[in-house]
């Protein structure tokens, strides 16, 4: 069933392309399997990115050269310079600004054929089903599993093809889930890993240029899907390891018990945080800035790397980097009688560095959900 869907082309050609479209796109309409009519599907084509980072930088910049006709970008961090060595959308003069404007300023200088939508939000259950409503697939450039998870079912809820890429040091992988079709993202992976026992970029670092490898991949699914061409990851996870320069294809099969594929989730989960196994001790963007203004007593804690609190930080807060807390070390390091509020970038790490604390008999203590780009997101509303 999913060879005959995906020999079949995802969009329906669009309006003919003018002279100046024909002769930019030319490297395309000469390949024989896309021609004139597969590069008419990709200009009428709607992709939205999730994330304008690593991943999301050669997801846009691509998708963008390639003549979508439509993207959207979905992020609400900004840009630092520690993005720099990775996230090549992004240049010096960048810093500070949104990813999402620095991005769609690219795209509109490489392409300006692209419309470009710019989602300057936290995706969240509330808002995915909407988001993704008007896109024909979803590309993933996110970094947790809570918002793979979400994106996977929001995606599978909708019919929507999901295009998912992984990336950490020397190592990456790709495929493409579609439950219509094919397995989801939930039949690779059923339950979340525990808390803390997979690193982040953040915290093991990653090969600028494995963004590329595995992008570019995620890329070329897309537009093998939209044209209609080839046999696109639906069904392989494609490992890529770059210091062997080694390449595995993995089958991945339908889970019977898979509750997106089998029909028994109708709906998105109530909280993917807490589906990942975070501690549900915490506290929002709005009661955390409360607490500040109203100078209550508590400690915060950045549990990040020290040059993310080079570049940002909470004013007051104490530097304990996430590796204190798995050795140990930080428990001697943090009062028991004072309330503690734990955070990081977007909330996965302080989760697992608040499940060490309470394993620890801390008992006072919270973190802060969304991390410090919710904080962000939530003084920029405010002044807006």
């Amino acid at each position: 069933m999913a060879e005959l869907l995906y020999m079949k082309a995802l969009v329906e050609p669009g309006r003919a392309l003018t002279e100046a479209e024909i002769q930019r796109y030319s490297r395309h309409i000469l390949i024989p399997e896309i021609d004139l009519v597969g590069q008419q599907r990709i200009a009428n084509a709607k992709v939205l990115c999730v994330g304008a980072g690593g991943l999301g930088s050669t997801n846009i910049m691509y998708l963008a050269a390639a003549g979508i006709g439509t993207i959207g970008i979905i992020d609400f961090d900004v840009v630092q310079l520690s993005n720099l060595q990775r996230q090549v959308i992004h240049l010096q003069h960048d810093i500070g600004d949104r990813k999402v404007v620095s991005a769609a300023n690219k795209i509109n200088e490489l392409n300006p054929n692209v419309n470009v939508i710019v989602h300057d939000v936290m995706l969240d259950r509330h808002n995915a089903l909407e988001l993704f409503a008007d896109y024909d697939l979803i590309i993933d450039g996110t970094d947790n599993f809570a918002t793979r998870y979400l994106i996977n079912d929001a995606a599978a809820l909708l019919g929507k093809p999901y295009i998912w890429g992984s990336i950490y040091q020397f190592d990456g992988q790709a495929s493409v889930f579609w439950s219509k079709v094919g397995p989801c993202y939930r039949c690779l992976h059923p339950t979340p890993p525990p808390p803390g026992s997979v690193p982040s970029c953040a915290e093991g670092g990653v090969l600028g240029a494995i963004c590329a490898s595995i992008g570019s991949i995620q890329v070329t699914e897309a537009i093998k899907l939209i044209t209609g061409i080839g046999e696109p990851l639906l069904g392989t996870l494609l490992i890529y390891d770059a210091l062997k320069s080694e390449q595995q294809r993995v089958p991945v099969n339908i889970n019977p018990e898979c509750p997106i594929c089998n029909g028994k989730q109708l709906q998105l989960l109530d909280d993917y945080q807490a589906f990942c196994g975070a501690i549900q001790n915490h506290l929002t963007a709005a009661e955390l800035k409360n607490m500040m203004m109203k100078q209550e007593e508590f400690l915060i804690v950045d549990v990040r790397e020290p040059w993310e609190y080079e570049e940002r930080s909470i004013p007051g807060a104490q530097l304990i980097p996430m590796r204190q807390f798995k050795d140990g070390s930080a428990i001697s390091q943090l009062p028991r009688d004072r309330q503690i509020v734990l955070h990081c970038r977007s909330g996965q790490r302080s989760a697992d560095c608040l499940a060490i604390l309470i394993d620890a008999g801390f008992e006072n203590v919270t973190h802060l959900d969304g991390g410090i780009l919710a904080l962000i997101e939530y003084e920029n509303q405010a002044n807006s």
